[in-house]
């Protein structure tokens, strides 16, 4: 699985990094978690056409648009996005 966080880099999207390389590591899942922020992760914000940011993309799909600091929540859009 390819996890995706996109974003400004603000304080707020290095947040939703953090928890989400915390779940993976957690849940023990096989994933590849990549950071893309600054002008290209908001190139790919537009792209995706979302209009706030960070985006969580799953496998090519958008999972969440916003942050909640709830893990159980990302974790649960993470398992939706990849259908478990």
């Amino acid at each position: 699985m390819k996890i995706q966080i996109l974003g400004s880099g603000c304080p707020t999207c290095k947040k939703l990094h953090e928890v989400v390389q915390k779940i993976v590591q957690d849940e023990k899942m096989d994933a590849e978690i990549e950071y893309i922020t600054g002008s290209e992760g908001m190139q790919k914000i537009i792209e995706m056409n979302q209009m706030s940011s960070p985006v969580l993309v799953v496998d090519e799909k958008v999972a969440m648009v916003g942050f909640t600091p709830d893990i159980d929540k990302i974790k649960q859009k993470i398992l939706d996005a990849v259908g478990k």
